[in-house]
């Protein structure tokens, strides 16, 4: 039997990014969303998460790009010199990899953004993360160790297979780093499963990420394997909004328009493909 996770993520980031998940919970196939507590929406995102109480709400750890939860002055090894977080992964990694973060800075900002979507009354399902930092050797064993003491028992494993591109016209580049985030995310999965954490069987979204036309939606779809599957998608309604903000060139009104199409919606039907959340992932489903 296939069962399908679509999952949203940067809920809270944009009120553009919440309208689009809502939009796309509603009229399509996600049943799944991942929650930015540091994001500028985040509170809206949280009015909207209690509104649709069937839509799964992941907490989205969030190292780079946004504004941390904590003062930047109780965590300095996190962020820039105009108090935001580092810019992105390739920042945070190469500042991580040469001694420059503090372990406890980076607990307390993780612990942070937890603890403010469960004051905001998100009722939380899962553990993923903004660029996958979750699975960078190191800060696994922090993830993990965060899933056990608030009680998670699920997190999304970000290992998109090697050869898969679903008909995207990947650069080299970008595929190096799916690559890259494979062989993490593979390292990985032992911890995962020592923790008894839940993971999808397989995960989809990668080499198209930002960038999930209907073609490629598709082809994903008519390639899921049985078990349970998670597509990874970046929904908004506003790309000229967006685009003004933030510089990653996504296509957010067009990956809405992938997981509400008609197309997609009665192949899925017709394929007998069971739409889920991660709350609805029993234990012993992991890769």
């Amino acid at each position: 039997m296939k069962r399908l996770i679509v999952n949203a993520d940067d809920f809270g980031l944009h009120s553009a990014v919440n309208h689009g998940i809502i939009e796309g919970y509603q009229k399509g196939c996600l049943r799944s969303t991942s929650f930015v507590a540091a994001g500028a929406a985040a509170e809206e995102a949280a009015e909207l998460a209690r509104e649709n109480p069937g839509l799964g709400v992941g907490i989205h750890l969030t190292l780079v790009a946004e504004r941390p939860v904590l003062p930047p002055e109780k965590i300095p090894s996190l962020v820039g010199d105009d108090g935001r977080l580092l810019s992105d992964h390739m920042a945070f990694i190469k500042r991580y990899m040469t001694g420059g973060v503090r372990m406890e800075e980076l607990r307390a900002e993780c612990e942070a953004q937890i603890l403010r979507a469960r004051q905001l009354g998100v009722r939380l399902t899962h553990i993923d993360s903004h660029q996958h930092l979750h699975v960078l050797p190191g800060v696994i064993s922090l993830a993990l160790v965060l899933a056990k003491e608030y009680g998670f028992s699920k997190m999304r494993l970000p290992a998109e297979a090697f050869l898969f591109s679903g008909g995207y016209p990947v650069s080299v580049g970008r595929y190096i780093a799916k690559c890259g985030l494979t062989s993490c995310a593979l390292m990985a999965k032992n911890a995962m499963r020592r923790a008894g954490i839940s993971t999808p069987e397989a995960f989809f979204g990668m080499i198209a990420g930002g960038h999930m036309f209907l073609p490629h939606f598709m082809a994903i779809l008519r390639a899921l394997p049985e078990g349970v599957s998670e597509i990874m998608v970046h929904p908004g309604t506003d790309n000229r909004v967006l685009d003004d903000i933030y510089h990653w060139q996504y296509h957010w009104e067009e990956e809405l328009a992938s997981v509400t199409s008609k197309e997609a919606m009665e192949y899925i039907e017709t394929q007998g493909i069971r739409l889920i959340s991660y709350e609805e992932l029993t234990y012993g489903e992991v890769l």
